[in-house]
């Protein structure tokens, strides 16, 4: 431990790369927060790739979150943004900053289709996982929205990925003085974070930067050129301009993420241009542009792209009921509106009518959630192991059944549960809203449960229970009373099997 973290209280100190930082302690755990991992892109560096950090003299103080990137308006999350332009940065959990030390690392990639998100949401507080699990725990910041994903003439594509590419160099050269192991390294990100996963996965410029993956509820959206490109041109077009980095680097970023915030609002109409991604306004998504992303994950994983890294995939039983909540349709979908989403996003010629053949007693609102949750999040994640196994990887599976006690439990085991349950944040942030009773046994188990499960992986590679193979294709369900079973969504999976998830076309002009 560092001579500064002492029995008199004095606040830990470790020296990284460009400098010393001094942090906090909270709740027996050394806390660095703000620490940049590279230079703000803003100014000659706006779109550009991310370069690293200038060095600093004296003791740097990594006590606060660094300003979130900018980012679109939704659920509130525009009015969190705080004044400054230094974007990029690291926060890291330690209960041990030891260099002799030698733990497992968790470096957690947030998600927010790719729209919105930052490292200092109160859900995403480290301390529970280091503290009690014996473990490092990292987040950190990556452009998001027209500022990250956006195909600009001019500018490399995936910037967001590239600034993930960067955080994880960053923790590769300076975790060991935290206490973490440099080859123990394990990502894990939900939604947008999980998909993020699955695309660093695929690009050899990550490859070596962890050793582990955990992908959450990955959505299996990526773009083609093309279709980036038209989508880039249409946001640009919002404000007069063209998608180039001439034109658009003097734009404020408040006013770019007005213009998507704006085209969002509309999407609907350009549904016979975008396709899928329009009924489902989905405007940014990693591009698979053949240099930073080859191609798209589950392509690159049945090659062999992942072999040298452990994964656990997984994704929740009820991903799509948040979603119809939100939209204000839970208890409310048409016939119409199930027979429109089944044709829209069904696979095949006769998708639809296998979804109702194989779920004969299944309503309009039950059948709506099925068809989105499994095109979105279930089956781009089933298929990210199927395709991990056909490389030759080793994947393990699960599935969150337990069914969320807030809001009278009417969400049951819906998108983002998985968050407050693995970090062991039951009562506070965004998230907590799902669950009525933190204090209660059963939920507090189950978060248990969870976090030994992911920290074993990171660990030692094993979760706890048996690889996903062919043959048996065993997951665990996570619920109240946990159980390792055949997985539970058989009839999905076969409605899906023949489906092939690639890049999303550009499908009229």
């Amino acid at each position: 431990m560092t001579d500064q973290m002492t029995a008199s209280g004095r606040r830990p100190e470790v020296r990284v790369a460009a400098g010393s930082i001094r942090g906090s302690q909270e709740a027996g755990v050394a806390v660095f927060r703000g620490i940049p991992f590279a230079e703000p892109p803003v100014g000659a560096l706006r779109f550009a790739a991310p370069r690293p950090a200038p060095g600093w003299n004296g003791v740097r103080d990594a006590i606060s979150y660094g300003p979130p990137p900018p980012q679109g308006g939704h659920f509130g999350m525009d009015a969190r943004a705080a004044a400054g332009d230094d974007w990029l940065t690291v926060n890291v959990w330690s209960p041990e900053p030891d260099p002799d030390a030698r733990l497992p690392v968790l470096v957690w990639i947030q998600g927010g289709a790719y729209t919105i998100g930052m490292s200092g949401l109160p859900e995403y507080d480290g301390c529970r996982l280091a503290r009690d699990d014996g473990v490092v725990v990292v987040t950190f910041n990556y452009r998001v929205g027209v500022e990250g994903f956006a195909q600009i003439e001019g500018a490399p594509a995936n910037r967001g990925l590239l600034d993930q590419i960067a955080a994880l160099e960053w923790v590769r050269d300076n975790i060991r003085a935290f206490g973490g192991e440099p080859d123990r390294v394990m990502v894990f990100g939900q939604s947008a974070g999980g998909g993020s996963i699955a695309a660093l996965l695929a690009t050899e410029r990550a490859a070596g930067l962890f050793r582990r993956a955990v992908v959450q509820s990955a959505p299996g959206t990526y773009f083609s050129p093309e279709l980036a490109a038209d989508i880039g041109a249409a946001c640009a077009a919002e404000l007069g301009l063209r998608p180039t980095v001439e034109e658009l680097s003097g734009v404020p970023p408040r006013r770019l993420t007005l213009a998507a915030d704006a085209l969002v609002a509309g999407m609907s109409q350009w549904a016979p241009r975008w396709g899928l991604p329009a009924y489902r306004s989905i405007l940014f998504a990693p591009v698979v542009d053949g240099e930073v992303l080859p191609a798209a994950p589950w392509e690159a994983l049945a090659r062999g792209a992942g072999r040298a890294v452990d994964l656990l995939v997984g994704h929740t039983r009820d991903e799509h009921r948040l979603f119809t909540a939100i939209d204000g349709l839970l208890g409310a979908v048409t016939e119409e509106q199930a027979a429109e989403a089944l044709d829209v996003f069904a696979p095949g010629h006769d998708g639809a009518r296998r979804y109702r053949a194989d779920f004969p007693t299944a309503g309009p609102g039950e059948l709506y959630e099925m068809v989105h949750g499994d095109w979105l999040f279930r089956m781009p994640s089933l298929h990210l192991a199927e395709a991990q196994r056909v490389g030759g990887g080793r994947v393990h599976v699960y599935e969150l059944t337990w069914r969320a006690t807030g809001m009278g439990g009417v969400l049951g085991a819906c998108h983002g549960l998985d968050v407050p349950l693995v970090f062991g944040n039951l009562d506070r942030g965004q998230v907590a809203m799902l669950i009525d009773d933190p204090e209660a046994e059963e939920v507090r188990a189950l978060s248990a449960r969870m976090r030994a499960a992911w920290s074993s992986f990171a660990a030692h590679g094993d979760p706890g229970w048996p690889a996903y193979e062919r043959d048996h294709r065993l997951v665990q369900c996570f619920d109240a009373s946990s159980t390792v079973t055949a997985y539970p969504e058989e009839s999905s999976r076969l409605i899906w099997e023949s489906h092939t998830f690639s890049a999303l076309p550009l499908i009229g002009r």
